[in-house]
């Protein structure tokens, strides 16, 4: 069952938490603060896997999560890290965040490796934050919170040529005749349920890959037929390749349904049709050539479209097709189709922090954006430290302080500074 698109459920792990304990040996009756750091919690990692080509594995399993960090132990004991999940997907699948549907990446390449989602650091044990004045801290840090989101994974295969057109027109017989490909042929509608690829080498050697794409007919970018499942493969595509029956043995009119194929495409996404050259493959000469001389007046000289006779099942003229695919080719720039990032995690999270009281007259603050401005910012000179109060009082971390009871006189530890709070 070939399956291209599927929602998910990711989590890295959670950071362990810093412990408290104090050193107790005979004849040391002071030792201080020896509590160890968590654990840094697991990654959640995609990993392309050349033997995948389809996400039927995620319809059975919908939740993925890493490892959580270990909590610190006593003599300075550090927590185990938790394990990364490392999830396989294949080669062309596109990532996105469910809710805005905002690319995370793009695995495009192979064995290409991405950490989506990075687990939450461990917190500091209490040995950090001894200090001469505060010698037995009682105190150490929480570990981070995991991130969690529910993610879809969109696979788009990643061809150069795409055959497109109604069924039974011959586009897996063109396929098997001009590539290694094998895809199911008989003669009724729809025999092809999912893309077939196929590495086509032309009579000069040149190779490129080639898919067969069913199910677009009319309607199917509103999700009639197949075709809804399957228009998302086109966007990889570099050029498209209409096969229409030249000969009307169905009673199809090909100029009518190549005009339905560009109405559904254009639907679909309007840049596929304006960054992609297209081509006709006028199929089943064998049989009768009675719409050639109208496809090209309309196509060929009406729109600068090129129109190739052919017969797939009698190797008629393939080569010619394969000179005029590899001609539109060469024109084009020779990397893959790729999608670009979108996805920024939400700046709100990043900036949160919290406020505890940790004894009476002690609080500490923490948060990943309050530490991140304590590791730039100079508290010596004058400026830094202006700098310093300003952001407290903007991001609203003085108001917190002052809702949790804290009086002038008061000490304030944000990571490893103290400070006595005036107003």
């Amino acid at each position: 069952m070939f399956v291209d698109h599927v929602k998910i459920f990711v989590r890295s792990g959670r950071g362990g938490d810093g412990h408290v304990s104090f050193r107790r040996e005979k004849y040391v009756p002071n030792g201080g603060p020896d509590g160890g750091d968590g654990g840094t919690g697991g990654d959640i990692i995609f990993q392309v896997d050349s033997g995948i080509n389809t996400l039927l594995n995620f319809k059975h399993i919908r939740q993925y999560k890493a490892g959580d960090g270990e909590p610190g132990a006593k003599k300075r004991c550090h927590g185990k890290d938790g394990l990364d999940k490392v999830i396989r997907v294949p080669k062309g699948t596109i990532i996105r965040e469910a809710e805005s549907q905002k690319i995370i990446a793009d695995m495009y390449l192979d064995d290409q490796q991405e950490i989506i989602f990075k687990g939450g650091k461990g917190g500091k044990g209490n040995q950090h934050f001894a200090t001469p004045t505060r010698q037995a801290p009682k105190y150490a840090e929480k570990g981070r919170d995991a991130k969690e989101y529910w993610v879809t994974l969109e696979l788009k295969m990643l061809a150069d040529v795409g055959l497109v057109g109604f069924p039974n027109v011959g586009k897996s017989t063109l396929l098997s005749m001009v590539s290694n490909a094998q895809p199911k042929i008989a003669d009724y509608h729809f025999t092809t349920l999912s893309p077939n690829l196929g590495v086509v080498t032309n009579r000069f050697g040149k190779q490129f890959v080639m898919a067969d794409i069913p199910g677009i007919i009319e309607g199917a970018s509103d999700g009639v037929g197949l075709g809804f499942n399957f228009l998302r493969h086109i966007e990889r595509t570099k050029v498209i390749v209409h096969v229409v029956d030249a000969a009307g043995t169905e009673g199809r009119d090909p100029k009518s349904d190549i005009l339905t194929i560009i109405k559904e495409l254009d639907k679909y996404n309007p840049q596929i049709l304006e960054t992609k050259p297209q081509i006709i493959a006028a199929n089943k000469i064998d049989i009768s050539s009675e719409y050639i001389a109208e496809l090209t007046e309309f196509f060929e000289i009406g729109r600068g479209i090129k129109v190739v006779p052919i017969s797939a099942a009698s190797n008629s003229n393939l080569q010619t097709l394969l000179q005029e695919i590899d001609t539109l080719l060469s024109s084009l720039p020779a990397d893959n189709i790729t999608f670009e990032p979108e996805f920024v995690e939400d700046e709100i999270s990043k900036e949160s922090f919290t406020v505890s009281e940790i004894e009476s007259g002690y609080f500490a603050v923490s948060g990943v954006g309050v530490e991140k401005m304590i590791g730039y910012t100079s508290l010596d000179s004058e400026k830094g430290f202006a700098f310093f109060q300003k952001y407290l009082r903007d991001k609203g971390i003085i108001d917190s302080l002052e809702q949790a009871g804290i009086k002038e006189g008061d000490t304030v530890r944000i990571y490893d500074i103290e400070f006595e709070y005036y107003k």
